[in-house]
């Protein structure tokens, strides 16, 4: 979660539930931003969270764990683990709430920092525009929903610009969009006004709702079988259900 440096709210209560086999993040309201399953802390228990690795589908798997994953939003911090424990990545987290933070460290396995795990309580929008992190994301991971998981917190084309300059040639960013097909048309013009609409993957939506784009920094155009073999091998090697992706995910721009 993020805001402006002028919104003067209070930030929300942070709550958890629990049915004993699925826990789950609140902030302030009934919405779920963020799941996790007890007996299995470090896997991706939400579809559309899962959905947010499909960079791996453009990238070499023999080198990733030499690269940087960072999140803007660290909701119960799903993907910063998977990023760091599973995919053995140095991974970065910015989050505004820093009941977020300590709620995820405990009730939701989030590590302490270390080497290769930070997490930086701060406004993403200001942090990103670090010269520090410029062209050094492989994987940029956005999910900005307030607590009322309208719309997202932040959804210009300036912002959009910004996550741009942070990844490397081959990076790619994956951003969580939840609501209504107008709200969706006008992030999606947003994206492709800062990456170009050639550099625009979607998904389906999920039964929730949830749709996952994904922008690249320097668009291609993999053949369809070529994507297939990728899906196959990300999902040997990390247990995602990456070749059902492949039935689900296009380029935006035919």
């Amino acid at each position: 979660m993020t805001r402006k440096k002028n919104d003067s709210e209070a930030l929300p209560e942070v709550s958890v539930s629990d049915d004993g086999e699925v826990r789950h993040l609140h902030l302030g309201t009934p919405w779920i931003q963020g799941s996790m399953r007890v007996a299995e802390p470090f896997e991706l228990e939400l579809e559309y969270v899962q959905r947010m690795m499909a960079w791996l589908l453009f990238v070499e798997p023999a080198s990733v764990t030499k690269r940087h994953a960072m999140q803007l939003g660290l909701g119960a911090g799903a993907l910063t683990k998977f990023c760091h424990k599973k995919l053995r990545m140095c991974a970065t987290a910015i989050e505004l709430n820093p009941q977020v933070l300590a709620v995820c460290r405990a009730w939701f396995k989030l590590p302490p920092d270390g080497p290769k795990l930070r997490v930086i309580l701060g406004d993403a929008a200001a942090e990103i525009r670090d010269p520090m992190w410029l062209g050094t994301v492989d994987a940029l991971q956005v999910d900005l929903y307030d607590h009322d998981a309208a719309a997202p917190v932040l959804d210009s084309a300036a912002f959009y610009s910004d996550c741009r300059a942070l990844l490397s040639e081959d990076g790619a960013m994956t951003v969580n969009l939840f609501g209504r097909a107008s709200s969706y048309e006008r992030s999606l013009g947003k994206m492709a006004e800062a990456f170009g609409a050639d550099a625009l993957w979607a998904f389906k939506p999920t039964r929730e709702g949830n749709t996952v784009v994904l922008a690249q920094r320097t668009p291609t155009r993999p053949k369809r079988a070529d994507l297939l073999a990728r899906a196959e091998a990300v999902q040997a090697r990390w247990d995602l259900p990456a070749t059902k992706w492949a039935r689900v995910f296009k380029p935006v721009a035919a």
